[in-house]
């Protein structure tokens, strides 16, 4: 009897111990995509990697990038932009709304109009409003998906489907009237979104292709100052 009682004692213990950590197990996907809202308007900056996938060899368009995003406004890193049939890397920053460029074959920064190298402002990807974590809560019909680890983390997939609009004024669209494809992947005990993998007519109005975010580095201590221009 005593055994028995022992080893109930300890089963209850697990559990309480599990509950008590991260997500329940039977979190909604409406509810695990709210608290990776909450958990990214929450963090003070975030590490973000940019992928794409199905671009044409010409015209123009974002393909891809990595930099820090700290609040309110901030950004710096690098933009992979394709232009005149190439691609090139623009060292950008942005500072409160103001966007500066380092292009290739210049020798310092410059503030441009961040719709000349063909994105929005990186700055504002972090906005609770306008940037990234609006995704999370706007995205319609969302249903659970598997789980994985990554890293040694658990995550756990949400897919849903986003108004073209939306996204269009985030990243880019073609046809901002055709919805976009999200599945997000959003850790189960921090519910940080780890990646966001969009599937539209980014490139084209007759054809998908896809962008990938990966984000990391919750809360880092990130200093983003205003370069000096030439």
């Amino acid at each position: 009897m005593q055994l028995r009682t022992t080893a109930a004692a300890l089963v209850l213990a697990a559990l309480t111990l599990a509950g008590c950590s991260g997500g329940s197990s039977d979190e909604s996907a409406g509810d695990l995509l709210s608290r990776a809202r909450t958990t990214l308007d929450d963090a003070s900056s975030v590490h973000f990697v940019l992928t794409s996938d199905g671009a044409p060899a010409g015209g123009s368009a974002l393909l891809g990038g990595e930099g820090d995003i700290a609040r309110p406004a901030s950004f710096s890193g690098t933009l992979q932009v394709q232009a005149f049939g190439s691609s090139i890397d623009a060292e950008v920053i942005s500072v409160d709304g103001t966007v500066y460029a380092q292009l290739p074959l210049t020798s310092g920064y410059s503030v441009v109009d961040p719709a000349t190298i063909g994105v929005g402002d990186p700055g504002a990807l972090i906005d609770p409003d306008t940037g990234i974590s609006q995704l999370l809560t706007a995205a319609q019909s969302p249903e659970l998906g598997d789980e994985s680890r990554v890293d040694g983390e658990v995550v756990r997939e949400v897919s849903g489907t986003l108004p073209g609009d939306l996204v269009a004024d985030l990243l880019t669209s073609q046809d901002p009237e055709q919805d976009v494809q999200a599945v997000f992947s959003i850790a189960t005990d921090s519910g940080q979104l780890r990646q966001v993998q969009l599937t539209g007519p980014f490139f084209t109005a007759d054809d998908t292709g896809s962008y990938t975010i990966v984000l990391s580095d919750f809360g880092a201590d990130v200093q983003i100052t205003a370069p000096p221009t030439s």
